[in-house]
């Protein structure tokens, strides 16, 4: 056992994974897998700064036929940076999917995504809509529209936060383990101290003195490539999977901007109801860590859809 793992061991975690790595131009691609590779296949897509072990009390209470992988994006968790002076544009998880599907020669497959992950998901159904079958997105909604008085700002403030990172950046801040904790925790209300523990067995490594996060710092700039919300329902329309949000109710739907029955997000649904053949959308209590904090408040809900036969009805 590492370290790290030692220092957060109090995070107990059932189910047998094992770890994967895949080459990429920059380095390499880490995931974690659980069941047989014959099993029918599941992606699984974590949020922003969370890693592939937010899944890890979920999955193993899901159904035994599948083979389920869960990535850590680049920047995150105990995958590569990106290359020096790039800025993390969202369009490039895209293309770190199509790169996972390709290396275990999946030709289709269902995504499960929490919050950014499910909006990565729901744009490449969007872009490959022949590779998958089944979309889930855990407290989002597939999309995240920007408006377009926005986007030029938002464009100039990345550029210029990206070079004024890039002047200051020095050594990683080393903390102990109980000031990870703490930090980690301050920086994400809804994942309780035993979710934060599970999230930094990954998302810290060892050094001299304490531990660092394993982030790239570049991931908490702003994204300098957005889509307004009639380029979102344009992609939206190229969906042939069958989609299912999990909406928490104290969690993103909560907060005023992202109120499902106002727009950008109420059109969003509309176009889901209106272009999909399988849609369905689901609340449940909980805050925006639920799948990791409470996972057995969504595991029913998210069975009975991984095990539905769509293969009728798309």
């Amino acid at each position: 056992m590492s370290f790290v793992s030692k220092c957060f061991s109090m995070a107990i975690v059932k189910g047998v994974y094992r770890e994967l790595s895949f080459t990429v131009p920059w380095g390499h691609i880490a995931a974690k897998a659980w069941g047989h590779p014959s099993g029918r296949p599941v992606l699984c897509l974590h949020g922003w700064a969370d890693n592939a072990n937010t899944f890890d009390r979920l999955i193993p209470l899901l159904p035994g036929e599948f083979y389920y992988v869960a990535l850590d994006f680049p920047g995150h968790g105990l995958s590569s940076h990106r290359s020096p002076g790039i800025p993390y544009y969202f369009t490039e998880y895209i293309s770190d999917v199509r790169r996972i599907a390709d290396a275990l020669n999946w030709n289709k497959f269902t995504i499960l995504g929490h919050s950014m992950g499910g909006n990565v998901g729901g744009l490449f159904c969007s872009v490959f809509p022949d590779l998958v079958d089944k979309l889930i997105v855990l407290d989002g909604y597939g999309f995240y529209p920007t408006a377009i008085t926005a986007i030029r700002e938002r464009l100039q403030t990345a550029i210029d936060e990206l070079i004024k990172l890039e002047k200051e950046q020095g050594s990683p801040r080393v903390y102990t383990p109980g000031g990870a904790l703490k930090r980690l925790l301050q920086g994400n209300r809804s994942v309780s101290e035993e979710s934060g523990k599970i999230l930094l067995q990954r998302g810290a490594t060892e050094v001299s003195g304490g531990v660092v996060f394993n982030r790239d710092l570049r991931i908490n700039l702003h994204n300098p490539v957005r889509m307004t919300i009639e380029q979102c329902l344009e992609f939206q329309k190229n969906i042939t999977a069958a989609v299912l949000l999990i909406i928490a109710k104290d969690g993103l739907c909560s907060e005023k901007a992202w109120n499902p029955n106002k727009p950008p997000f109420s059109l969003l649904l509309e176009g889901y109801r209106t272009h999909l053949k399988e849609f369905r959308m689901e609340k449940v209590q909980g805050n925006h860590h639920v799948h990791l904090n409470e996972p057995e408040r969504v595991v029913g809900i998210i069975t009975k859809f991984l095990q539905m036969d769509v293969t009728s009805k798309l």
